[in-house]
């Protein structure tokens, strides 16, 4: 067996993990129809391949009748992901299970889009830098160039596709011709100001991730936090979530809000919102390279 796990994803493509992690270390997760006998289906089969877990997670959606599981396992012995896949295919389809099955900390490779602000983009880069996402970066793409100097800093390829009426088409032709060659999976948009055709979303299910501010009562449009200034909003939050076609309506990851007065000033609101969308948009990354998150309809499932 290769001294170090990758992971198989859905689609074949094998990515393989950074050395110095263990070889046997490895993730299952799993959605199907509830009913008895599961769970003990699932430890069976690791039982009888010497396997040993390190991590259980399960929910039970009692209004879809759908059950949830992701386990993190260890096998000693030279099992690989693509030999367990098969052998536990047959557990699966007498549950009538849908699984995906890889090496644990296999890194996901993530392309970053991106437009003028820069903020989730320095966040996501400083924390793959200290290693604290488990992913690998293997291009960032703009429709400017404001964030260059910063990808050369950490050494990441930068590409500038602009976007107009006239040449959405061929960006988008592009950023997909991108996608393939360096065989991504997950593509974050950290904010990119451009919204994604409905092609491209199709091309991309559960595979985008975008993040945005989030207020009550809605602001839309330019300088939303300035328009929330004027309401006196107290409360500044953000959203995480996949890109559908349907704007801004995808299903969510992650949510969080913090607390404002009267005391905050234009540019303190906006720093507020900035650091609470760079914080969700980072949680929602790292949950879902660590494979924590499991689509449920319109909704997730979030093994945090």
């Amino acid at each position: 067996m290769n001294d170090h796990p990758t992971r198989e994803t859905p689609d074949g493509t094998t990515i393989a993990a950074p050395p110095g992690l263990p070889s046997g270390d490895f993730v299952l997760t799993l959605t199907c129809p509830d009913q008895p006998g599961i769970v003990h289906a699932v430890s069976g089969f690791l039982v009888e391949r010497g396997g040993n877990i390190v991590e259980s997670q399960q929910f039970d959606d009692q209004i879809t009748d759908r059950f949830f599981m992701r386990i993190d396992f260890q096998i000693n012995g030279g099992s690989t992901a693509e030999a367990l896949r098969t052998e536990f295919a047959e557990v699966a389809e007498r549950y009538d299970m849908t699984f995906e099955l890889w090496g644990a900390r296999a890194p996901y490779k993530t392309l970053i889009m991106v437009s003028k602000q820069l903020h989730c983009l320095n966040d996501l880069l400083f924390r793959y830098s200290t290693g604290s996402l488990q992913i690998e970066i293997p291009a960032v793409v703009s429709n400017h160039r404001d964030a260059e100097k910063l990808c050369d800093v950490y050494g990441l390829p930068f590409h500038h596709l602009p976007v107009t009426p006239d040449t959405k088409a061929v960006a988008e032709k592009a950023l997909l011709d991108l996608i393939d060659e360096h065989d991504v999976h997950l593509v974050v948009l950290a904010r990119y100001m451009q919204v994604l055709s409905d092609d491209v979303c199709r091309r991309l299910p559960g595979k985008v991730i975008n993040i945005h501010h989030s207020f009550l009562p809605s602001f839309k449009g330019a300088k939303p936090y300035h328009q929330a200034y004027d309401r006196g909003v107290k409360l500044v939050g953000a959203t995480a979530h996949y890109v559908t076609a349907d704007l801004d309506e995808g299903p969510i990851i992650e949510q969080d809000t913090i607390r404002v007065d009267h005391g905050y000033h234009q540019d303190q609101l906006v720093a507020a919102g900035r650091d609470v969308e760079a914080q969700v948009l980072s949680r929602a990354v790292r949950w879902h390279s660590e494979s924590r998150v499991l689509l449920n309809g319109h909704r997730t499932v979030v093994f945090r």
